[in-house]
């Protein structure tokens, strides 16, 4: 590859060239594209785009949310146990900023760093729902009148918390560098390497403790109003996972340099590495079994996602004989629903029924 193209990126801001030939699809691809960033069409990643209009119709906000029922419960000197409290804290703790350093993570290295404008379209909706779900983390912190400062510090305070964090830290500190560039095999490795740290591993996994530990209150009718947000971030975080899927498996077929033996072998290991840190966060949060959970659950359910994010980035399962013991967290990602599964509110998004799509299906790579 050319010292040019390792020492210079096109971000979409150069002098404009007048006169110059119009946009060919085969100009286009995701990262090192020389091809002007400002035209949107012709389309090139159809997935893409049909993504971001899913995520558009996907549209929700977290003071549509009745908190009125959490907030008695909450207060109520036995509503819920020592147990539950603390389930209900630690996940806040972790959710509330785990979203803010991946729309920092976006924003600031990997919008830079992809070359592809219905790809980027998608990229700007996301950073949104990232702050919209920080919002929501902050608009439950707030109804249930919790100590802010000690939820949103809890990532530098609590060693379950902070572990995750600073895992994913790593991923994106050079990718944030100004200087950095891709375009190199060592450098475009180290963006895809992101890209599996930060949708395959921080949302595709690092989340699901939480999210499995919430919304089974909410199955029990309990914090309903903070379960039914959850539900909703879920269903986002699924579409970013599938988004994040294609991204990393068209840049193996236009770049299938990259995917080394030895890089497999290193995505593996951090799959294996996410999963076993989840699992621990799973023990710090459930010392007990509680809500018909246990830790053994957890782990085989940890095992049963690794296997099926290992397989749509096209690498073999490493679990082997694992099934999934929460069978219902599918149903809660099902958008083909009249209503909310909590029934808190009769509707659920505001063009929520357009949605046709399983998390738990294998995701297609994009044709080049």
């Amino acid at each position: 590859m050319s010292d040019a193209v390792s020492t210079h990126t096109i971000s979409g801001l150069e002098s404009l060239d007048f006169g110059a030939g119009r946009i060919r699809v085969s100009d286009k691809q995701i990262i090192n594209c020389f091809a002007d960033l400002n035209q949107l069409v012709p389309f090139k990643y159809e997935w893409a785009w049909d993504k971001y209009l899913k995520a558009c119709a996907n549209h929700w906000m977290p003071n549509e949310i009745n908190m009125s029922e959490d907030i008695a419960l909450w207060k109520s000197a036995n509503g819920l146990t020592p147990d539950e409290r603390e389930i209900i804290e630690r996940n806040l703790g972790f959710f509330v900023t785990a979203d803010s350093l991946v729309a920092n993570n976006l924003v600031l290295a990997v919008y830079r760093h992809i070359t592809n404008p219905e790809c980027r379209q998608y990229l700007l909706r996301q950073a949104f729902e990232e702050a919209l779900h920080t919002h929501s983390y902050q608009h439950i912190v707030q109804s249930l009148g919790l100590n802010e400062a000690k939820i949103f510090n809890m990532y530098r305070e609590v060693p379950a918390v902070s572990k995750k964090a600073a895992w994913a830290l790593t991923y994106t500190q050079s990718l944030s560098d100004p200087t950095f560039q891709t375009g190199t095999p060592a450098n475009d490795q180290r963006l895809l390497r992101d890209l599996i740290a930060f949708y395959v591993i921080f949302e595709g996994i690092f989340f699901y403790v939480g999210f499995t530990q919430i919304l089974s209150m909410g199955r029990r009718h309990k914090m309903i109003g903070t379960a039914e947000q959850l539900q909703y971030i879920l269903r986002d975080e699924s579409m970013h996972l599938n988004f994040g899927i294609d991204v990393i498996n068209q840049i193996k077929i236009e770049n299938p340099h990259l995917w080394t033996a030895a890089f497999q072998t290193e995505a593996i290991e951090m799959i294996k590495t996410g999963v076993d840190l989840e699992y621990q966060y799973a023990l710090d949060t459930m010392p007990r079994g509680i809500l018909g959970l246990n830790s053994a659950m957890f782990k085989e359910y940890l095992q049963f996602i690794a296997n099926r994010r290992l397989l749509q980035i096209g690498l073999p399962e490493q679990y082997r004989g694992i099934t999934n013991p929460f069978p219902w967290m599918s149903e809660m990602m099902d958008l083909k629903k009249e209503k909310n599964f909590f029934e808190t509110r009769v509707t659920e998004y505001q063009t929520g029924g357009t949605l046709s799509w399983d998390e738990e299906e294998e995701v297609d790579s994009a044709n080049a």
